[in-house]
């Protein structure tokens, strides 16, 4: 993959993260980033007072440094800020960390030499990815504290994970044949300022996000199958009336999955039933409202992964180094902050279809999905679990991008939170996720009771896939195993293509 600065989306974010495919740089952006540090450079040998060229950083920036103390302020810089704690982003999380902060750097307006992104692609490449702590950013002047913990790595500092073990990154660079960097002027200023934390961290949870919505509308339709639920709120003539993107698209992938009809449909023609619960019904408005918040948090995201964030900006055709504060992590925050609320709200949804599946009261089905209640208690606790996770998505969901806390005497007054709220997203998918394969669980159970009548095609390829590993409960089972099961399905891809096979390319 050629990096330029311009061209990162989530889906190869998400395959350098989780692949193997090298990474360089263009020769258009090498060209850009030289003519960048040249600039600096000559702006060195004027002795000109430049914030963070030979200046102290944030509250002393009206410090003056000697020249011969410049690399010293960097690495001083890099040390200090490593103050981060808690529990470290996975390895892909840091991956997609390494590319976001070197395609920023590429852009050419940070006047870093070209040495500097390529060390950083040499880590990438040769898998070396520095021991990133979690928490310890506020999301402003960049992401300060964990990307000081990337920098560190770079300058042969710190800790890594290397060849699936966590070592002195010293011992790591001797194996890996890399040798530290070295950081010259602003250097060490342009590798921590800047969102890409929270904007790798929201990209690998939106992509997750993404397979969820397809997901959902799957497990919906299982369940509607199995509550014989009705089409018509499908019907394309509702959507075209009012004209949000994800509604007609929700109602387009429900049609796909379930077709027009199906044996268990046309048993309960003429039943009398008016109107579905609104966890059924509403399908289209709430999962096609998550589905249009997903593609512009996308849009947002992949925005900012192709950003410049550092402070001050090089602009060498014109001149000008300029400070500013693109490093501030609003956009990101709140687009991450959205995202939640829509996945909370996408699981949320799922639990209310779990319950009705469980209730006699709404589906005519054995209470909790069991044959002989009493003995077994069925799915009771699966809704229970599923009730536990919705209701910590709330707590979750409320935004981190409403606070913010004076930092640096009061210099860095307003910021934003943003990498809270992409460590908090992270949470809230991977309890939606866990509701979504309860659903799965609940409607392939259900469908058992509905035989011998055969759901439509797509929602019998996904029983079919379920069953392979997961079989009927006629009695009670440790559960969880069942859940873990799904979420493997989930997570490879392989029960969303079961379907598509079948039913074709599903949209969001």
């Amino acid at each position: 993959m050629k990096l330029d600065g311009e061209s990162l989306n989530i889906d190869n974010v998400w395959q350098i993260a989780y692949g193997e495919e090298k990474v360089e740089i263009s020769e258009g952006t090498r060209a850009k980033m030289t003519k960048s540090r040249a600039f600096i450079e000559e702006f060195l040998k004027t002795g000109e007072t430049v914030y963070g060229v030979n200046t102290g950083f944030g509250a002393l920036s009206s410090v003056h440094i000697n020249p011969d103390q410049i690399i010293e302020l960097q690495r001083n810089l890099i040390r200090s800020h490593s103050v981060g704690v808690g529990e470290i982003f996975t390895v892909p999380e840091t991956r997609a960390i390494l590319l976001l902060r070197a395609n920023a750097l590429a852009r050419g307006h940070s006047g870093v030499r070209v040495a500097v992104v390529e060390k950083i692609l040499e880590f990438l490449n040769k898998n070396v990815s520095p021991v990133v702590p979690g928490q310890g950013s506020v999301g402003a002047s960049g992401d300060l504290a964990p990307l000081a913990h990337v920098a560190l790595a770079l300058m042969g500092e710190g800790e890594v994970i290397y060849k699936n073990q966590r070592m002195k990154t010293s011992e790591a660079l001797e194996l890996a044949r890399i040798s530290p960097l070295v950081l010259q002027a602003k250097e060490g200023l342009s590798l921590i300022n800047g969102c890409q934390v929270m904007t790798a961290v929201g990209l690998l949870n939106s992509f997750e996000a993404r397979r969820l919505n397809w997901l959902t509308d799957l497990a919906g339709s299982m369940s509607l199958e199995a509550l014989k639920g009705a089409r018509t709120a499908f019907d394309p003539l509702i959507a075209a009336t009012r004209a949000h993107p994800g509604e007609a698209k929700t109602a387009r992938n429900l049609l796909k999955i379930m077709g027009p009809k199906s044996e268990i449909s046309e048993s309960h023609a003429g039943c009398g039933r008016v109107q579905d619960a609104y966890s059924l019904r509403c399908m289209p408005q709430v999962h096609g409202a998550a589905k249009d918040t997903l593609r512009h948090v996308i849009t947002i995201l992949e925005t900012e992964a192709n950003s410049s964030t550092d402070n001050p900006l090089v602009f060498a055709a014109e001149k000008k180094v300029l400070s500013c504060g693109n490093f501030h992590g609003e956009p990101v925050a709140f687009a991450l902050d959205f995202l939640g609320i829509a996945t909370s709200a996408v699981a949320s949804i799922s639990e209310c279809r779990i319950e009705k599946l469980i209730n006699p009261a709404m589906s005519n089905l054995p209470a909790f999905l069991t044959e002989k209640g009493g003995l077994n208690s069925g799915m009771m606790i699966v809704q229970v679990a599923a009730a536990s996770l919705v209701s910590e998505n709330k707590i979750l969901s409320h935004p981190a991008s409403v606070d913010s806390i004076p930092t640096s005497n009061d210099k860095e007054d307003h910021v934003s939170m943003g990498t809270i709220a992409a460590r908090k997203l992270g949470s809230i998918v991977q309890n939606s996720e866990n509701v979504l394969a309860m659903e799965l669980l609940c409607a392939a159970q259900a469908l058992d009771f509905l035989k011998p009548l055969r759901s439509a095609s797509g929602v019998a390829s996904a029983y079919d896939f379920i069953r392979q590993k997961v079989s009927y409960a006629k009695e009670d089972r440790a559960f969880y195993q069942d859940i873990d099961l799904l979420k493997q399905m989930i997570r490879s891809g392989d029960l969303l293509k079961s379907v598509t096979n079948v039913s074709g390319e599903l949209e969001w």
